[in-house]
């Protein structure tokens, strides 16, 4: 009876082993689904925010007068960066770009002041660019905007595309997910089966039968999920070495949405799993357990 009870045991850790591991591939492919999705929107905005419009200033506007000018527009609500470049900044940026310098045939200067902007993500657009561009030409001061209208809408409609991809993936990933793991927990009840209608039998209410498995799935989402997060951790980790400067699209509310997302998913998906498959053989009649 003591080498049964043993071999039992062993039977029910090798499937909660199973289970967990079961459980954390998949919550590890979900966490890369949730995490793409972050990432692409914080690159989408990265790249956005990094698109340059450049404003053309009159030839006599003087030094304070354009710094008088960078200062009125750093209160507007869609600027995120200013950048003012003066004529003898131009001339020398121009000299040693091109290896001579122009003053010295021309006589004169021919490069005039100029101020680069850079919009905050949700106005660099086509749309917001054509009252902006409208709002700064208002401005004596300005003789011309300039920005890559071609190369913004690039960028727009590809990272649209992207993220509409992603977030299909991360439906149908969830669907798949969610059968993938209440199989798994519904395959780990059915070894058990016999051991529910045993309690049944002896007069044990359906919450008491309930909350060991239900205790034991709670144990096995969390530790699928501390596995999946841990490895979701090295990926980043790894990736951090290898590029450093991915942590501008990588941070920290990033990798804090991705493991909060995956730890929920994993205790209360397996909660959920377990709550269905209790309460299926828990209404089964004793001639059912073996025909299924």
């Amino acid at each position: 009876m003591g080498k049964k009870q043993r071999r039992t045991r062993v039977r029910h850790g090798l499937q909660g082993v199973t289970l967990c591991i079961s459980t954390a591939l998949v919550l590890i492919l979900l966490g890369m689904i949730v995490f793409s999705v972050l990432t692409a929107r914080n690159l989408s905005s990265y790249v956005k925010e990094n698109l340059t419009v450049t404003m053309m200033l009159g030839e006599d506007i003087t030094d304070p007068e354009a710094k008088q000018l960078c200062n009125d527009l750093k209160k507007r609500q869609y600027i995120s960066r200013i950048t003012y470049i003066s004529k003898e900044q131009a001339l020398k940026e121009q000299t040693e770009a091109m290896g001579t310098d122009p003053s010295e045939f021309l006589g004169m200067n021919p490069f005039v002041a100029s101020i680069e902007l850079q919009l905050k993500a949700q106005y660099a657009n086509s749309d917001s660019l054509k009252w902006i561009s409208a709002a700064l030409k208002g401005d004596k001061r300005v003789t011309d905007i300039t920005y890559p209208q071609d190369l913004m809408d690039s960028v727009n409609n590809n990272l649209n595309k992207i993220n509409l991809v992603l977030l299909v993936l991360a439906a149908l990933l969830t669907c798949v997910s969610f059968s993938l793991i209440n199989n798994t927990v519904k395959l780990g009840m059915y070894a058990r089966r016999f051991t529910i209608h045993t309690m049944k039998l002896v007069g044990a209410s359906w919450g008491f039968i309930r909350r060991p498995f239900l205790g034991n799935a709670i144990g096995i989402g969390l530790l699928a999920a501390v596995l999946a997060d841990a490895v979701l951790a090295a990926g980043v980790y790894a990736l951090y070495t290898y590029e450093p400067g991915v942590l501008t699209v990588i941070t920290w509310q990033v990798m804090a949405i991705t493991g909060g997302t995956v730890f929920v998913f994993g205790l209360l998906i397996t909660l959920f799993c377990a709550w269905v498959a209790v309460n299926k053989f828990l209404r089964m009649k004793a001639g059912d357990l073996y025909k299924i």
